[in-house]
């Protein structure tokens, strides 16, 4: 039983390994090499950044303009009133 779990090990691993080799030179054959690969990828993830977190970026400064005012005038509101409150 030990036997036969080293051999599909084995032969899984040179599985991968021949399947890897296949890929690499498809891969190669197009011009794609690993730091052109990762250079791409690098890529796309800034353009969604750029998608999705920018308009977020600009959606949280202009929350943040408005907060300046609405905030402290909120604040002093509340203040006023807990002021005019009659205690009881």
């Amino acid at each position: 039983m030990e036997n036969l779990k080293s051999e599909s090990t084995v032969g899984i691993i040179l599985r991968l390994l021949v399947l890897s080799l296949v890929v690499g030179v498809v891969l190669s054959a197009l011009g794609i090499t690993p730091a052109n690969l990762f250079q791409s990828l690098n890529v796309l993830a800034k353009r969604l950044y750029d998608l999705g977190f920018g308009a977020i970026d600009w959606i949280l400064q202009y929350i943040l303009v408005g907060a300046m005012v609405v905030v402290p005038i909120w604040l002093i509101a509340r203040l006023v009133r807990a002021v005019q409150q009659p205690k009881t």
